[in-house]
């Protein structure tokens, strides 16, 4: 007996996809004989690949930014012939939540968003200026209501995605990478904005200090092409020799295929910081102008640190004071403190 299928509707963020994850995980608790399909940007589409949980994913063809109606009525009919009969909408602008709609499946759940009152039926709400996000994503698999959210947040599973050992080898030995020598990863961009980014003379630092304690390591900077610039600051202090800038030469799976096999991971705040936990990597995650407590690491082995002062977090894309020393004056020698012992 066909039992239907549910849709999730990714966020355009890889780190909201990673940390979203969780979710699928109680979907499956409760329908075991469900497959799920994800509706991912092509962007995010790899991190949705890496979770066992998704059946199949979807490249949504839309423009960012764009409201395209009539392309969004021609991919609901594609939907349509699926036979899902849920959908769970995780951006908050009303022409994601306009798909499931159109594609008339029935139970169509998310937050309340931008007024999205009968496009989506099981709709919830949150107030709360300092949510978390996992949790937030979480409480979806639930009803609407505060103790639905209470018993949530007590008990989310963590982000989890796997990559087979045989993947990592041949991504490492493409890349220039392979052999005995252990990978340290660094992913020195954000997206966000430049205010997330500890300096690139203090990852260099921190580079140097490695090599020096284990020569044959391997050390990785990863990031996407508007990162490549940054990674090369880091290689003109450090040299190349066991130091690969490969920012913007990885697509994003082979990219998470390097942090699965990674030692440890050490980044900003950003997608691949968040890939790295849901990998369950050694991680050392790099806070200024964001919250720590919003999207903390959740890996066995997991370092925070953030100098915690009056001005942050801030989180503005550009310091708005001129100093930058939530970034700045988080010294080298304190990180990697927290790295030898990992």
């Amino acid at each position: 007996m066909n039992m239907g299928r549910t849709l999730v509707i990714s966020p355009n963020w890889i780190g909201d996809a990673v940390m979203a994850q969780p979710l699928l995980q109680l979907l499956k608790r409760q329908h075991p004989e469900r497959p799920i399909d994800v509706l991912a940007p092509p962007s995010v589409a790899p991190a949705w690949r890496a979770m066992i949980e998704v059946d199949s994913v979807l490249e949504t063809p839309f423009r960012h930014g764009a409201l395209q109606l009539r392309e969004r009525w021609r991919y609901a009919r594609v939907l349509r012939a699926r036979g899902y009969v849920d959908a769970y909408v995780l951006p908050n602008t009303i022409k994601y939540a306009l798909i499931p709609w159109l594609a008339g499946i029935a139970r169509r759940v998310g937050y309340k968003g931008e007024m999205r009152y009968g496009l989506l039926n099981v709709v919830h709400h949150d107030d709360s200026p300092k949510r978390a996000m996992v949790p937030f994503y979480a409480a979806l698999a639930g009803a609407p209501d505060a103790a639905s959210y209470a018993a949530l947040r007590t008990d989310v599973p963590r982000p989890a995605m796997r990559v087979g050992q045989e993947q990592i080898d041949e991504v490492r030995a493409r890349h220039g990478m392979g052999g005995a020598g252990r990978l340290v990863v660094f992913a020195p961009g954000a997206e966000f904005g430049a205010a997330k980014r500890w300096p690139a003379r203090h990852f260099a630092a921190l580079a140097q200090s490695v090599r020096e304690q284990d020569p044959a390591a391997h050390i990785a900077l990863l990031g996407s092409p508007k990162d490549r610039e940054a990674c090369a600051e880091i290689t003109a202090i450090t040299g190349t020799v066991g130091i690969h800038n490969v920012a913007g030469a990885t697509s994003l799976s082979e990219a998470i295929a390097l942090i699965a096999g990674a030692a440890a991971v050490v980044a900003n705040d950003s997608g691949l910081l968040h890939i790295a936990s849901a990998l369950n990597r050694p991680v050392i995650a790099l806070y200024g102008p964001t919250d720590p407590d919003h999207a903390p690491p959740f890996s066995d082995v997991a370092r925070s640190i953030s100098l915690r002062l009056a001005c942050a977090p801030c989180r503005q894309r550009e310091c708005p004071l001129g100093h930058h020393d939530c970034m700045e004056k988080l010294d080298p020698a304190m990180v990697w403190q927290e790295l030898r012992q990992m």
